[in-house]
């Protein structure tokens, strides 16, 4: 055994004993919210398919020709020879949807984050982080070399409190936060965050992959705050639009430079073109249909009546179960009754605060989400 298996060998027995140890599970995913796993059929409430597009035929039918005529692939970056026109029509509809200037696609939410923050921060600035916010806003403040400040997850006064004493010291500010927060589902506070960004100079940044397409009749958490200026509008197509990519919606000169110096634009493959067009026919079916973008948090919210826990504001809903191994235990008794809710444990949520996420569907019907609350009931009094 070489010294590296020695040490991967010791990492994973470490992750074992704190019941910490990750592993895939083949997972076929179904239409309706169903999925096969382990030879079993079970309806999931662990998937981000918020409004189930995923496998909605004209989405379908939309990757399919796209994928026909171009390709499976964009075949080089996009400054190269990858640009696929496809891309900036879906830009452009993407920038109408949030009311920005432009918008710039990425390979996914992650290289987007990672590429956007560096862009605009470097070592002689301040980025400022919701203490939840997702891993990949955390990496790219990293990438960037700027000196990172955390603030107390969506508090406003301590947000207020850190620019106060350290806005001067910085040649920028960047604060950067989810808008739906993936693990809580709670939503941040962007106007006082807006307002707060505006007195001290600084460049808000918002996450919106889990509030697009559900929050605001499906324009994201963004529109539920009227008047609030985000200059950098974060987001994914692999949620509620059932596709793959990501993108940064601003200002037309934020994102020239974006296309021109983002590190995950220009030196990684343009999406698939199929990609692309599914999102197109995603957000086709939603203009269609914008009734259907409220069926998830009006579903969420049946649920936390149901189980007694306070309103859900988004289609994500945490039961804190608190030890990983209580977690596991809760999420197996869950599938053993046909529910697939994966448990979420430590690094992706503080130590003690393992839990059930539940994520909701428009697809998911009422009569089983009543018998998901029967379930979880008992673990909600627990850790009441």
């Amino acid at each position: 055994m070489t010294s590296l298996d020695a040490f991967a060998g010791d990492k994973l027995n470490q992750l074992e004993a704190a019941s910490l140890l990750r592993r895939l599970k083949p997972t076929r995913r179904l239409p309706g919210g169903w999925v096969e796993r382990d030879g079993r059929r079970l309806l999931s409430f662990s998937d981000n398919d918020y409004l189930g597009l995923s496998h909605h035929p004209a989405v379908i039918a939309a990757a399919q020709a796209a994928t026909a005529e171009h390709g499976a692939g964009a075949g080089a970056s996009r400054l190269v020879t990858g640009d696929n026109p496809l891309f900036s029509a879906l830009e452009e509809r993407l920038a109408r949807l949030k009311g920005t200037e432009a918008a710039c696609l990425f390979g996914s939410g992650y290289l987007a984050n990672t590429g956007v923050i560096p862009t605009f921060a470097g070592p002689k600035d301040i980025v400022l982080v919701d203490q939840l916010a997702h891993a990949c806003i955390w990496a790219g403040a990293q990438l960037s070399g700027a000196r990172i400040i955390p603030f107390r997850h969506n508090d406003v006064a301590h947000l207020a409190e850190l620019l106060a004493e350290h806005r001067a010291s910085a040649r920028h500010a960047l604060v950067a936060t989810d808008g739906v927060f993936s693990m809580d589902g709670d939503v941040a506070p962007l106007g006082a965050l807006s307002d707060l960004c505006a007195a001290h100079d600084a460049w808000l940044l918002s996450d919106d992959a889990h509030g697009v397409g559900v929050l605001a009749h499906g324009k994201g958490s963004a529109a539920l705050f009227p008047g609030a200026v985000i200059p950098l509008q974060m987001g994914t197509l692999s949620k509620a639009l059932g596709a793959y990519g990501g993108y940064l919606c601003g200002s037309k000169a934020v994102v020239d430079l974006l296309k021109t110096r983002a590190r995950t634009v220009v030196y990684t493959t343009g999406l698939p073109p199929g990609a692309a067009a599914a999102a197109l026919a995603a957000l086709d079916v939603i203009e269609a249909d914008p009734d259907m973008a409220a069926l998830p948090l009006a579903k969420a919210r049946a649920f936390t009546q149901a189980v007694g826990l306070p309103p859900a504001t988004s289609p994500i809903v945490p039961v804190i179960i608190g030890e990983a191994q209580a977690a596991l235990d809760a999420s197996r008794a869950l599938e053993a009754e046909g529910f697939l809710v994966v448990a979420i444990r430590p690094p992706t949520v503080p130590v003690g605060a393992a839990r059930l996420r539940i994520a909701f569907s428009a697809q998911h019907p009422d009569a089983e989400i009543a018998r998901l609350a029967a379930l979880v009931r008992p673990f909600v009094k627990v850790t009441a």
